[in-house]
This record gives C-alpha cells, sequence and structure tokens, in this order.
C-alpha cells in the first residue's frame, strides 16, 4: 500500500474527537503544507492517492508531496497515540514505564522508584500482567546497578518471587490463548462439528483447557474470561446451545462486575454479548436480544473500525429476529436504513462478516420477492475465489440456486447442482444432510406442476423432515435459515413469510415449555 493511500485511510478513519485533537494542535499555526493536504483528504473527501497528488502539487508545486505525506501521517499516530494515553490504561502504564526510564537516566533515583510503584499498583488494579512484569524487571535492574542501597535479601528475595508468580501468570495465561485461538481457527476453517466424530476432534483441546484453569490457583479475570469464551465458543461448534448460553452469561456477568479491566475498545465484550445474542436467537428469546442490542447501542469507543463492528452486530441480529419470524418487509426497511451507515461500508468489515452480510441481505430480498436484487447481491460474493474456503460459502452457492429456482433459470439450477455434488463428494465429511435435501428437491420439483403430486412429495419427505430438526448437527445450518420453510413454501406455493411466522410461533411455544 502507498503512504498515501495508508494516510487516505487513516484519515478517514478518525472520530470526531480525534479530528477535535488535531484541530486544537494546529488551532494556532499558520497554514502548513500537511494542514493543507489534511483538508484536501478530510474536507474535499478526495481518495484517489493520484488525484491527492495533483491536487497538492497543483496548489505546492515546490513541496514534495511524499515528505508532507510521511510527516502528516507520523504526526496523526502522534496525537492519536497522545489521545489514547489519557483514555487507555494500557497506554498510560507503559508511559508511565517511558517516564521511570528517564528519570533514572537523569540519575533521579528516588523519583524513578515512586513512579514504578505506582505503575505496579495500576498494573495490579487492571491485571496488565505485562506492564507489571517490565515495572519489576526495570526495579530489579536499577537496584542492581545501585548496589542494592537499602534493600536486604529478603526483600530481594520477595520481589524475585512475586516477579516469578508474574511469569507463571502470564505462561498460564498464554498457554490458554493459544487453546482458544486453535479452537477458533477450528470453527473459521470447517465451520461447526458436523458429526460425532469432529466434536470429539475438539477434546484434546478441551481436556488441556481445563488442566490449565485448575492449576491457576488465584482468582484471575483474563483466565476466567478465556475460560468461558472457550466454553461457550466449544459448546456452539458442538452444538449444544444452552450450555453455550450458560457460559455467554457468565462471562457477561464477569465483564459487569469488572468494567475497569476491560479492553478500550471492549473487544472481548463485544464477543460475549454477540455470543449471548446467537445463543438467545436460537432459543427465540428476542426481548433477551433486545435488551443486549440495547447494551450495544451504548458502548463508544474512539475507534472507527470497533464502531462499524457493534453497528454490524446490531445490524444482523435485528435482521435475524427479522427473518425468523418472516417479516422481510421490515428486515427491507432496516437493510434501507443502514445502507449509508454499514452497507456501503462493507469493504471495511472482515471476510466472514461480508459473506454472512451479504448472505442476508440476498435471503430478505428472496423473502420478499426481489429475486434480481438477490441475486446481483450473492453474485459479487460468490465471484470472490478467496471465499471459497470459508464454510459459509456452500451455503451461499445454495442460497444462489434457490434464487435462480425463483428466476425459473432450469440451466444453472441443474449446471450448479451438479457442481455442488461434485465438491461434496470430495469433502464427505463435512456434508449435512440439509444441503442434501435442498440439493434433491432443487434437481426435480420444477417438472412437478401439480398441487396434489406436490402434496405427496412432501408427505414423503415428513420422516427426513422431522430428522433434520431433531439432529443436532442439523440445526447447525437450519439456525442460519430454514430452508426446509422454503422448501415447504415452494411444494405449497403459499408465501415463505407464512410458513416461518407458524414456525416461529411453534418454535417460541415449545421454548415456553
Amino acid at each position: 500500500m502507498l503512504k498515501s493511500e495508508s494516510l487516505i485511510q487513516l484519515i478517514n478513519s478518525l472520530t470526531k474527537q480525534e479530528k477535535k485533537e488535531f484541530s486544537i494542535y494546529i488551532s494556532n499555526k499558520p497554514e502548513k503544507d500537511y494542514i493543507f493536504l489534511f483538508r484536501l483528504i478530510d474536507d474535499k473527501k478526495i481518495s484517489d492517492p493520484e488525484e491527492l497528488k495533483q491536487c497538492f502539487l497543483k496548489a505546492k508545486p515546490t513541496s514534495s508531496f511524499n515528505t508532507v505525506v510521511i510527516y502528516l501521517f507520523d504526526l496523526l499516530i502522534e496525537i492519536l497515540t497522545e489521545l489514547r494515553t489519557e483514555q487507555d490504561s494500557y497506554y498510560l502504564l507503559f508511559n508511565e514505564l517511558l517516564h521511570a526510564r528517564v528519570l533514572y537516566e537523569k540519575s533521579m533515583y528516588q523519583e524513578c522508584f515512586q513512579v514504578l510503584k505506582k505503575v505496579k499498583e495500576k498494573a495490579v488494579y487492571y491485571e496488565n500482567h505485562f506492564a507489571l512484569l517490565v515495572a519489576q524487571r526495570l526495579e530489579l535492574n536499577y537496584l542492581l546497578t545501585l548496589d542494592f542501597e537499602e534493600v536486604d535479601e529478603k526483600k530481594l528475595l520477595n520481589k524475585q518471587y512475586k516477579m516469578n508468580n508474574t511469569l507463571k501468570n502470564i505462561r498460564q495465561l498464554n498457554e490458554q490463548s493459544s487453546l482458544y485461538e486453535l479452537l477458533k481457527l477450528r470453527m473459521l476453517n470447517r465451520g461447526a462439528s458436523r458429526s460425532l466424530e469432529e466434536t470429539q476432534k475438539l477434546d484434546d483441546l478441551v481436556t488441556s483447557e481445563i488442566s490449565i484453569v485448575a492449576s491457576a490457583g488465584v482468582e484471575n479475570f483474563e483466565i476466567k474470561k478465556n475460560h468461558q469464551l472457550f466454553q461457550a465458543n466449544y459448546f456452539v461448534t458442538v452444538g449444544d446451545y444452552r450450555a453455550a448460553f450458560n457460559s455467554f452469561v457468565e462471562l457477561n456477568k464477569l465483564f459487569e462486575e469488572n468494567t475497569h479491566l476491560w479492553n478500550n475498545p471492549p473487544v472481548y465484550y463485544l464477543m460475549a454479548v454477540e455470543g449471548m445474542l446467537e445463543s438467545l436467537r436460537i432459543m427465540h428469546n428476542y426481548e433477551g436480544m433486545d435488551y443486549f442490542i440495547g447494551k450495544l447501542e451504548k458502548l463508544s469507543s474512539p475507534s472507527s473500525s470497533f464502531q462499524l463492528n457493534v453497528t454490524y452486530v446490531i445490524f444482523i441480529y435485528r435482521l435475524f429476529s427479522y427473518i425468523d419470524r418472516g417479516e422481510f418487509e421490515q428486515a427491507g426497511l432496516w437493510i434501507a436504513e443502514h445502507q449509508a451507515s454499514l452497507i456501503d461500508k462493507m469493504a471495511l468489515l472482515k471476510e466472514q462478516q461480508q459473506a454472512e452480510m451479504s448472505l442476508y441481505v440476498a435471503l430478505i430480498h428472496l423473502g420478499n420477492g426481489e429475486y434480481r436484487k438477490a441475486r446481483k447481491r450473492l453474485s459479487t460474493t460468490i465471484g470472490r475465489g478467496h471465499l471459497y474456503s470459508l464454510p459459509l460459502f456452500r451455503t451461499i452457492r445454495i442460497v444462489n440456486v434457490m434464487i435462480h429456482y425463483e428466476l425459473g433459470d432450469v440451466d444453472y439450477i441443474q449446471s450448479e447442482v451438479r457442481s455442488i455434488k461434485r465438491e461434496m463428494s470430495k469433502n464427505k465429511g463435512y456434508n449435512l444432510k440439509v444441503e442434501s435435501f435442498l440439493l434433491k428437491f432443487l434437481n426435480y420439483s420444477f417438472v412437478d406442476t401439480d398441487r396434489k403430486k406436490r402434496a405427496k412429495i412432501w408427505e414423503s419427505m415428513a420422516e427426513e423432515v422431522h430428522a433434520l430438526y431433531a439432529d443436532k448437527y442439523e440445526t447447525q445450518i437450519l439456525r442460519k435459515f430454514d430452508f426446509v420453510a422454503w422448501v415447504e413454501a415452494k411444494i405449497f406455493e403459499v408465501p415463505l413469510s407464512d410458513i416461518l411466522k407458524r414456525e416461529h410461533a411453534s418454535k417460541s411455544k415449545w421454548q415456553r415449555k
């Protein structure tokens, strides 16, 4: 990426508070080249690097564009870092460690040790083990150079003991984090467990993680947070949603009781709330979802990318509640409301999020009978070959076939169904019965126009449909969207929304029992 591209991206990601800080910085300064460049990007909304360069050189022909770009970029990073020091305990602690180093270099030893003492106290309060370790190591290094003045052997051993405990905590956290990272990677690459055999492949991670928690000994926010995150994600992966919900409840309680330990931005808290929303959705508890969405709406952070992620989570879970209840018209309005704030900024989201958003927006268009819009929405996603490895990609392909079914494109359906089946034959361990059920319907149902024949088809499917809804591994895909309901709607030629409303009422009734 060109430095000018990086600068454009940086300026476009600045929050109002960050722009205000920059304005304060330049308020008493004459019009410099870097200020002019900033205004070209921020005020004139120039986003093309070459256009930016031409506009700048036209106004400032004797200036060096590249030099000004580098200066402005570094200046903005410096201002943002200074701002974070006031907002984030992590920045604050390491900034104070730098103060201690300066004081030591100036032979102000008493002041240096006072700063280190405060850093250690704050690091313990914020459970920042890395800052605590650096402070402890600096203190021992400085005591050594001063010949351990006023420090006897007992005090030295005590300081070393505390530092060893800090190292032990960091090692345990690192080992536990490594297991959670492995679990998340497997989830992203393989998707949810599709069989008992796949579930058993996770046993090694589960056993190791429980062993680390049991050996931790002391009460530790990070250990408990990582444990609940690991447990919750494991239960989601294997389809045990009630157990996942209980873990997310404990995780949320842990966060609520330790607000001073939240990261800035609070990424892990967002993960916890997103997990709660997913669990509540599966249990059809939409009032509970409203409560946690309300909590997300109150979240604020200086990070524009984090705020975009919060907007995404709010958007997608509101959308889920509309889809699950067959309220496609309201969902269409919800999409229109977020066109500028989110959908137009899709490229800034993670690839998995982009794929999910494209899928669900397409499903809304499908439910509203806007088949060409649905096809257009998915065509871009399908054309991006690097998304092919995502477990969600096959679902996207199948939904695309459903859209072509609605458009009556028989040739495309037959060709794509054959292609998907070839892929499934190569990866039999990752196949689901729901997928085969859908492909079987798509491959022959359009020739049966007689309503009675279609009803008989549905009757012949009754046992298979019941088995799909009862199989916890099949619900991994049915929780994304009730594809069986779509098949029923096509067979009986009734609106999909009617079937989904009926199913929602039935499931909600069951949940209340």
